[in-house]
């Protein structure tokens, strides 16, 4: 080994092509750490579909997928991915390890790893209740081994049912993004060229069509959007009953469902939109990359009051509009406001994409991890 080198294990649920706000960073952070003379970085995560082990090269990087029997609870079952900890830990002098992620809190605690562990909360278990009865011994054994437990912002301290005891080790170290990714896509005017009011101002979301995204606040706030028309980008379980509802309510001219969105077109979206709304209902949403990804291009955004990280990356009145959560009269009185106020629109897009560039920008934010990792 050389001299001065840092190993680091980098451990996840899942990892690209499977799409997913945790799983871009995750890429981010092997790609990037790993590309650092002084890093050897190895990856471990579970294959998403059923089937043995294996490594490949993605991006550059050696990629181990445990084989897995299946996904339960949004988790994988994998009594390889335990074995391979175990083995791959021996040689590391620091595990990342970003939750929540059960199988690797267990797999932690048997692995008899006595080296340091670096803890990513992206966000509290909301949904599954019941698998918390089971899955918070382990959970509190991983917070109190944690040598560090980083969160993306305060919020996510603040807002955490789980991490405020634990606030002596947090440590904030936001997402971030490379701006000139974005900014250098040739831009197109893939909405304007579908508006049916040519006039209109165009309102964009993105994300998966699941309850906790808060897609029907937004349909039962556009219903009283004036002058604009919707932009919706992404597919899911909730998919043909939004359709359905902006058939019945004669929203069909004013909302368009564009499906799933090639990234490069995605990114022609965000340039081409006047206003981004992230109408997240509960805590699920922890942070919203989206509201980056529309501010880099100067775009102001309407987000939710969470308790989490989502209203600490677009701030109101300064980046854009926070509403309270699943409140569609407040929703639209915010899309009205900004529709109706270009100057304004202007004012808090610049100050938008002047926060990505000096708070969000993933070159700093590599450099911080990396200073984090081999203290």
């Amino acid at each position: 080994m050389n001299k001065g080198m840092l190993r680091v294990l980098e451990v996840n649920k899942a990892y690209y092509p499977h799409i997913g706000g945790i799983e871009s960073l995750v890429r981010q952070y092997t790609e990037e750490l790993g590309a650092l003379k002084n890093v050897q970085l190895r990856t471990l995560v579970c294959r998403d579909d059923r089937g043995s082990t294996y490594s490949e090269k993605v991006g550059g990087r050696n990629i181990v997928r445990a084989g897995s029997l299946g996904t339960y609870f949004s988790c994988p079952l994998s009594l390889s991915f335990v074995r391979l900890f175990r083995r791959m830990a021996k040689n590391a002098d620091v595990v990342h390890i970003n939750v929540p992620f059960p199988l690797a809190d267990a797999a932690l605690l048997l692995s008899g790893y006595k080296g340091k562990v670096v803890v990513s909360w992206h966000s509290d278990v909301v949904k599954q209740k019941k698998l918390m009865k089971f899955y918070k011994p382990f959970m509190d054994s991983l917070l109190k081994r944690a040598d560090v437990i980083l969160t993306a912002t305060q919020g996510h301290i603040d807002g955490s049912d789980y991490l405020p005891q634990y606030r002596s080790k947090c440590r904030v170290l936001p997402y971030g993004i490379t701006p000139e990714d974005y900014l250098s896509v040739e831009r197109k005017p893939v909405l304007t060229e579908k508006l049916n009011d040519k006039n209109a101002v165009k309102v964009f979301f993105t994300g998966r069509l699941v309850y906790y995204k808060g897609a029907d606040i937004l349909l039962k706030a556009f219903a009283k959007a004036e002058n604009c028309e919707l932009f919706i980008a992404g597919t899911g379980e909730l998919e043909k009953s939004l359709k359905h509802y902006a058939a019945v309510n004669g929203l069909d001219k004013k909302v368009h469902f564009l499906g799933f969105l090639p990234d490069e077109e995605l990114k022609q979206a965000y340039a081409d939109c006047d206003i981004f709304v992230l109408p997240s209902v509960v805590k699920s949403e922890a942070f919203g990359i989206v509201q980056l990804e529309a501010m880099v291009y100067g775009k102001p955004v309407i987000n939710t009051d969470l308790p989490s990280g989502v209203p600490y990356v677009s701030v109101h009145g300064e980046t854009g509009l926070t509403v309270p959560p699943s409140d569609p009269d407040s929703l639209a009185a915010a899309i009205n406001r900004l529709a109706s106020d270009r100057e304004l629109r202007e004012t808090f897009g610049r100050n938008a994409a002047e926060r990505v560039e000096e708070q969000f920008n993933e070159k700093n934010i590599i450099k911080e991890l990396y200073r984090i990792l081999s203290e």
